[in-house]
């Protein structure tokens, strides 16, 4: 009778990272919101956790989804325990489609059902996207947005993970007018869109 070899799965956050289904965006920072409206709106039962640097950003991200009428709350060591509670009750319940926390909060939590991990924010540290990654359980599928400022933290992931993120170009995207923007994005410079035609390469390790 022939050999019979089962293929070992293995758990360690490198692994659990390249068998996680990732998209990355190549955008600006004054895009970031506008984006990320766009693709909540065209993505079908969205269940998604946001990430952010910054509890100021989480705060200021739901409030902006709100007001597009999109379901989010945040959550973050800044608020009472009851009220994180609350929000995250909210949030596997159903009631609410957007959690938008950081990678601090993110690593104490237990969460189901997630269909999109959203990395607003790259880390600078690769150990914080990995863990981002378990914390998708493999279930959904993790997007990121990359400003060129953030290209170098990329590249630091990409390498630990001894993989590249696939990039993909955002169909049916359209910026607003700096005409029509607030001045919270109008004060930021300009640039030219950086979606490279160059393959990164990513090290991998003998």
């Amino acid at each position: 009778m022939p050999d019979q070899t089962t293929e070992k799965i293995y758990y360690d956050p490198i692994s659990v990272a390249q068998r996680t289904k990732q998209r990355l965006y190549l955008v600006e920072s004054k895009d970031k919101r506008e984006i990320l409206l766009h693709l909540i709106k065209k993505s079908e039962d969205i269940h998604a956790v946001v990430i952010t640097k910054t509890k100021r950003e989480a705060d200021a991200l739901s409030a902006y989804l709100n007001t597009q009428e999109i379901s989010a709350l945040s959550l973050h060591g800044s608020k009472r325990a009851e009220q994180n509670e609350s929000t995250l009750k909210a949030f596997e319940a159903d009631e609410v489609a957007i959690l938008i926390t950081t990678d601090m909060l993110l690593q104490t939590l237990t969460l189901s059902k997630i269909s999109h991990l959203i990395s607003y924010d790259l880390p600078s540290e690769p150990e914080h996207y990995l863990s981002r990654m378990a914390s998708l359980k493999e279930e959904g599928e993790a997007l990121t947005f990359v400003t060129e400022e953030e290209e170098v933290a990329l590249l630091d992931i990409e390498r630990v993970m001894r993989q590249e993120i696939p990039e993909e170009e955002i169909v049916g995207f359209v910026p607003t007018p700096a005409s029509e923007r607030t001045p919270e994005v109008t004060k930021e410079k300009k640039k030219k869109p950086r979606h490279r035609k160059q393959k990164r390469k990513v090290q991998k390790d003998a």
